[in-house]
């Protein structure tokens, strides 16, 4: 899941920018990242070392309507990882979830400070897994519990002995995204199955035993429901970050890989089409006379199957484009 970065570019760029800059420079931005996600970021010439970064990003919880501010286990697991550089301001700036201070002056070396950027730019990731931690470390040793990151698509923890699974029910409007997408789930899971070190990948079209006694509501789905197992391996360290960030953007990828596809698919047939259509076109060229010696033969054979495949790619097109 390369193309979901977890470490934000733009402020990579914007905080790169002020400590490279030959003068003091006043900043006041905000910018969004994957529609949800809001940073802001302050700076004033007068007092340049200090850089406030504010953060809004949604909340993991149990319940459709998570509070706006940040547990406390979270403010503490944010201090320990930015508290040589970073201060946590509470309460947070208006409309924002986290506040830090920055401060980069004792870091002398520009390489130690390139390195705090490119952490810093990881706080959306270290904000979840540290919410993802909690909830995983207190889960029941039976049943499944929902979670909800995006509203429109909640997905669902258990714990088992040895292991913990995710479950994503994958819901999708279009005949075209569902069948890209099976075919997407079926090649997850055998890739899944083939790499030992990867958490097992597994796909249903019917809800998997953990789901058990679950509203009706949350198992309706038409593109069946596709399971991870997390491993300890897999939530030790810093393995944990990256881990929560790929279950929680699993179905923002989905949709992106499902897109991709269809644009490619879309770009090979129009390709196809204007080679026919050049061959329809050069054939039409020749004249009557000649269309008539080459009745009966291959080559008027092979332009007449041509000349429907064309008009077949031609009325698909139009479909898919509506």
């Amino acid at each position: 899941m390369a193309f979901f970065n977890s470490g934000s570019r733009a402020l990579v760029e914007i905080l790169t920018r002020l400590q490279s800059a030959e003068r003091p420079l006043p900043v006041d931005h905000t910018f969004f990242e994957f529609g949800s996600i809001k940073y802001h970021v302050q700076a004033s010439a007068e007092d340049p070392e200090n850089v406030q970064l504010s953060i809004s990003t949604p909340s993991l919880s149990h319940e459709a309507a998570p509070s706006p501010g940040l547990p406390e286990f979270t403010l503490q697991e944010t201090r320990n990882t930015y508290g040589g550089f970073a201060e946590v301001v509470e309460p947070a700036r208006d409309g924002y979830a986290l506040t830090l201070r920055l401060n980069f002056s004792g870091l002398a070396r520009p390489k130690d400070r390139a390195r705090a950027i490119r952490q810093v730019s990881l706080v959306q990731s270290v904000v979840l897994s540290s919410q993802l931690k909690h909830i995983l470390g207190g889960l029941a040793p039976s049943g499944a519990t929902k979670l909800v990151y995006n509203h429109r698509h909640p997905f669902f923890v258990s714990r088992t002995p040895g292991k913990i699974s995710a479950i994503f029910p994958m819901r999708f409007r279009d005949d075209t995204d569902l069948a890209v997408a099976t075919s997407f789930f079926q090649e997850l899971q055998e890739a899944g199955s083939s790499q030992s070190r990867a958490p097992r990948c597994s796909w249903s079209p019917i809800p998997p035993p953990e789901l058990r006694g679950e509203s009706v509501h949350h198992l309706t789905t038409n593109g069946g429901f596709v399971s991870f197992d997390i491993l300890e391996r897999h939530v030790r360290r810093k393995r944990a970050a990256k881990t929560a960030w790929i279950l929680l953007n699993f179905q923002s990828y989905v949709k992106y890989h499902i897109k991709c596809t269809r644009s490619y698919i879309q770009s090979r047939m129009r390709k196809r089409q204007e080679s026919l259509t050049e061959v329809i076109q050069n054939a039409r060229l020749r004249g009557s006379d000649n269309t008539k010696k080459l009745q009966g033969t291959q080559t008027y054979r092979s332009v007449r199957n041509f000349t429907c495949i064309a008009q077949f790619l031609v009325l698909y097109l139009d479909k898919v484009r509506k």
